[in-house]
């Protein structure tokens, strides 16, 4: 085979996206899988303006939105009692920010992502684990090679490293594991015939937060889904016991909740479930010729649904820099690039990892601090937007733009609802 301009480890949703961003600039990019065919588990997950804003520019944001559901509104609620505690107007969050909210099936997104690269060409090769990374020097500048479980080696200008939260080559740059937050989720879609979607909105996306757990639903694949969501704290996990996360835990945790919280429980797939964990934010993500990108960076607990999120950012923005630093005969000034790169993702992605873990916090407070949370949650205003200005305006290229890029929109009273559509106090 010859050589390729960049090699992308990894087939998951953050791999192809970087993989498809880096040939639409005209680069040759081969993708490494390990497993014998690509495809993504899971159900349901949630993308935000800051994400489907790149969609767009890859002219997918329709296809997707053809796959998925745009809802209306996201409503949080108590566990317990089953009381409104705060909402988004997700269709003002769209004019607000020029994007939509959009949530769509994970093998639907990841489908999309795959065809995508097809058409534009990049070279797929299936069954090819990747168990060690270097970089070498020859008179061209040199570049990065991997070597796979059968001995093979492959080379290229670049490798971007997209394997995951127990990612090889993070091991270049630092020594570390990955923490567990003794969270487990239980996951599982509902036919639209059955009598629990017909009791839901499938306009809203609804989390419920209790005690030591939460419970989310919201629509999908144009309603003929309901997919839920439970998380809960593992007592088996907190003894250090390491068969934890069993459905018996999973009963005990919602005992306390309300009846909807409680029905959803049987339609869970119960012969599964996903221990959560994530890993301190590191600063330094570039070695050599090798970088990392989504959870190899920066895994997060899923609590401001922005893992696959930041992964696609990366690899846009890993694109726009490669762009910005290649010359007219097409070759690229790697080192500009990866340093533009790490100059701006690693920050913001460390603040999202810790704010994933307060939020998370948060939702699961139990006592007086609940009720102290649950007051102070029904006084925000539905269209106050300072908490998630920087996290769903559009993704910075370097430190310096970025307030060039985005300046929150003032609203004036005019441009507000009326009072009777607000929650909460103004």
């Amino acid at each position: 085979m010859s050589q390729p301009d960049v090699i992308v480890v990894g087939g998951g949703i953050g791999g192809l996206g970087a993989a498809y961003s880096l040939t639409r600039q005209g680069l040759a990019v081969r993708l490494l899988e390990s497993a014998p065919a690509f495809g993504e588990v899971g159900a349901g997950i949630q993308l935000a303006p800051n994400c489907t804003r790149i969609l767009d520019d890859y002219g997918l944001l329709d296809e997707a939105k053809s796959l998925g559901v745009v809802p209306d509104a996201m409503v949080m609620r108590d566990a317990v009692d089953g009381t409104e505690l705060t909402r988004l107007d997700l269709r003002h969050l769209e004019e607000r920010y020029g994007y939509p909210y959009l949530v769509i099936h994970r093998s639907d997104l990841h489908g999309l992502l795959l065809r995508a690269c097809e058409r534009a060409g990049v070279e797929l090769i299936n069954n090819a684990k990747v168990t060690s990374y270097e970089n070498y020097e020859n008179t061209d500048g040199g570049g990065a090679r991997v070597t796979l479980a059968n001995g093979e080696t492959h080379a290229a200008g670049v490798v971007i490293a997209a394997d995951g939260l127990h990612s090889v080559a993070r091991k270049l740059l630092v020594d570390d594991q990955p923490v567990s937050s003794a969270y487990v989720a239980y996951r599982g879609t509902v036919p639209a015939e059955q009598p629990r979607v017909k009791s839901v909105d499938l306009s809203e996306v609804v989390v419920y937060i209790g005690p030591r757990c939460h419970f989310v639903h919201y629509g999908l694949r144009g309603g003929e889904l309901l997919n839920q969501v439970a998380v809960f704290e593992s007592p088996k996990a907190l003894a250090g016991q390491e068969d934890w996360g069993t459905p018996d835990e999973l009963d005990a945790a919602f005992e306390g909740t309300c009846d909807f919280v409680r029905e959803g429980l049987p339609y869970m797939w119960r012969d599964k479930w996903w221990r959560m964990f994530d890993r301190d934010p590191v600063m330094t993500w570039v070695h050599g010729r090798i970088a990392l990108l989504g959870d190899s960076a920066h895994p997060p607990l899923q609590y401001i649904a922005q893992g696959a999120i930041m992964a696609i950012e990366d690899g846009w923005v890993l694109g726009e820099h490669v762009a910005r630093n290649r010359a007219e005969d097409g070759t690229v000034d790697w080192t500009a690039a990866l340093a533009a790169y790490e100059a701006v993702r690693p920050e913001h992605c460390r603040r999202v990892l810790t704010t994933s873990r307060k939020w998370g916090e948060l939702w699961h407070l139990d006592g007086l601090a609940r009720e102290q949370r649950n007051v102070l949650l029904r006084a925000r205003d539905t269209y106050d937007y300072s908490f998630v200005d920087w996290l769903y305006g559009p993704t910075a290229l370097t430190p310096e733009e970025e307030p060039e890029l985005f300046t929150p929109i003032p609203l004036s009273s005019a441009q507000l609802p009326e009072p009777a559509q607000a929650v909460g106090t103004p």
